[in-house]
């Protein structure tokens, strides 16, 4: 079409050369002068204007702009010397007087075909939407592998019969074996489930088709289920493939749960869903992948054998597997001589992938604004506080009377912590106003898998110790308890209700309370305990309470120079490291240095 509209257009720029003569353009009296001379052959006037066309006898041709009206005594002296002359009539542009005629059909054909592609592209997509949205990725766009994702050695040793089989599903054909349909990839937020499904991909070397549960859900009935039976489809034109379902959680979730009935349009996806994994073989090549951090709420006919046949777990990673994470985050940044990962490693337990790299991103932006050139140690400390306490608010002010309180509440948890024998290490404390609170003591949980009973005790009273430092020193307490009570009473009930570390409550546990979405039923009765048990529960969990109450108390009181120590410097500095606290405790009580 562009082709034709500039093809138009030349010819309307260029006809009016065409066919046209070279001549040299000369005056009227110029013209008279080679026809009184003898020079002229022929002349043609154009009637609707004043040009003369000059042919001498030489043949050359000139031409001149005469009166619109020539005088009569000048076609007599052509007639003299012998002049031809003619008179011409100059016809329009054959293509410019189509214009008016054609502009008109251009714009109206252009009008209907507008109108035609757009109501096409409409019903087109009305068509389509039952076409699967999923993600398609050739051989070549994975290029993911184990080498990219760190740590997980023993997920990746788990899973990678899944990358054999795909290689090779002729040598488990030979002996019988049966590969599993699907494998179910659970953990918390942000563990790699997605980049390592896509690394079996990659390593596998068959294409890989992503997509998420809330992909599948949309305002029409049964556009869920249509998704589902094309993305199987499609799935098997490619032969061998991996699909891989994120966020399973949203589309397979137990069926008749709460309020939605059985005939919702989640519960007909799931329905097609399982249909579609019962419909396929594992010697065609299809392994379907799924990755969810809610495993209690999906209904269990997807996760019996022959559908999800195997549950990959990935945990959070560990102290070696954060270092390797740590690493390959850190390839493209420019480090000082004086980071050492191990320690942010050892630093940081409970952070997942997702965290390691915000916190080496928030380290750069840290370095970017002090306008160093490399990521020191120090940057490191900065992200890793703005990560776990959260931004420091320097605009709000405070009294000094609540700075001192400020500073005798965050010096309670850091003397407990400090001379607790199972208590978490001590890392910093700061009264300076950090994300929701006014003031922080940050501690280091070592790795840990069990949680002793002394561990969860030592626990309730570093937390309490804020509370009680108040009460020692001002006679009172103030709502800067709230949060730590909030936790110490929920730490105390899980002791009891879950943990079976009340001698009166007994070897009984019991989880926590359900929800109607999650299954249950909007009338039953969840609590599985009587009124009397739960009376005693009640009572246990106070009982604790007080008993690690006491406890504090009794530390605080035995280490009262410590705590007015902590305070002063805390009042000074505003921040102390967890090594300062533990040095200003064993100064004030007299302690010897190399103890």
């Amino acid at each position: 079409m562009w082709a034709v509209i500039g093809l138009a257009l030349s010819l309307f720029v260029l006809s009016p050369y065409f066919g046209s003569t070279s001549s040299r353009k000369i005056t009227y009296s110029e013209f008279l002068d080679r026809v009184t001379t003898d020079r002229v052959e022929t002349v043609k006037i154009d009637n609707e204007g004043n040009d003369i066309t000059i042919v001498d006898k030489a043949g050359r041709h000139f031409h001149a702009d005469g009166p619109h009206d020539i005088p009569d005594t000048d076609y007599a002296l052509l007639k003299a010397h012998g002049v031809h002359y003619d008179f011409t009539t100059s016809q329009p542009n054959f293509f410019l007087s189509l214009i008016p005629y054609l502009l008109p059909m251009v714009l109206i054909i252009g009008f209907f075909v507008w109108m035609s592609r757009r109501q096409a592209g409409q019903v087109g997509s009305i068509m389509q939407i039952g076409r699967s949205r999923a993600k398609t990725y050739s051989t070549e766009k994975p290029g993911t592998t184990f080498a990219d994702v760190a740590g997980y050695e023993g997920v990746k040793k788990e899973i990678t019969e899944v990358v054999d089989f795909l290689k090779a599903p002729a040598r488990f054909a030979a002996i019988g074996a049966r590969i599993p349909k699907g494998v179910l990839l659970v953990g918390p937020p942000g563990t790699g489930k997605t980049l390592i499904a896509r690394a079996v991909a990659g390593e596998a070397g068959v294409p890989f088709l992503s997509v998420t549960g809330s992909d599948f859900m949309e305002m029409f009935v049964g556009v869920g289920a249509s998704r589902v039976r094309d993305l199987f489809q499609n799935a098997r034109k490619l032969g061998r493939a991996i699909i891989f379902v994120d966020e399973i959680d949203s589309i397979g979730r137990k069926r008749g749960a709460g309020l939605g009935g059985g005939h919702d349009e989640r519960e007909q996806t799931l329905n097609q869903l399982l249909s579609e994994m019962d419909g396929f073989e594992a010697t065609e090549g299809i392994v379907m992948m799924a990755a969810t951090n809610r495993p209690d709420i999906l209904d269990s006919a997807l996760l019996r054998p022959g559908r999800f046949d195997r549950q990959v777990v990935v945990p959070l990673p560990e102290c070696t597997e954060r270092l390797a994470i740590l690493e390959v985050h850190s390839k493209d940044k420019k480090m000082a001589d004086d980071v050492d990962l191990l320690t942010v490693a050892k630093g940081s337990p409970g952070m997942s992938g997702a965290d390691l790299s915000n916190l080496v991103n928030e380290a750069a932006l840290f370095a970017v604004r002090r306008g160093a050139d490399k990521i020191h140690m120090a940057d490191f400390e900065s992200a890793r506080d703005r990560v776990l306490m959260g931004m420091r608010r320097d605009s709000m002010a405070l009294t000094d009377n609540e700075k001192e309180a400020i500073a005798y509440h965050e010096g309670g948890h850091a003397v407990c912590a400090a001379v607790l024998p199972n208590a978490d290490p001590l890392h910093k404390v700061t009264i300076l106003p950090t994300g929701m609170a006014l003031g922080v003591t940050m501690q280091l949980p070592e790795e840990r898998h069990l949680y002793r009973q002394d561990y969860l005790e030592d626990s309730l009273v570093v937390a309490m110790g804020g509370r009680i430092a108040e009460d020692l020193v001002f006679g009172m307490s103030s709502t800067g308890d709230g949060n730590d009570l909030q936790h110490a009473t929920e730490l105390a009930r899980r002791m009891v209700r879950e943990w079976g570390m009340s001698p009166r409550v007994g070897p009984m546990a019991w989880g926590p309370q359900g929800a109607v979405f999650l299954g249950e039923d909007l009338i039953h009765n969840n609590r599985e305990y009587s009124d009397e048990t739960a009376r005693v529960i009640d009572e246990e969990v106070e009982r604790i309470l007080r008993e690690q109450e006491e406890r504090c108390r009794q530390t605080l009181t035995a280490y009262r120079p410590g705590l007015d120590a902590v305070a002063a410097a805390l009042l000074e500095h505003e921040t102390i490291d967890g090594d300062e606290v533990r040095r200003l405790v064993n100064e004030a009580m007299a302690v010897p240095k190399s103890a």
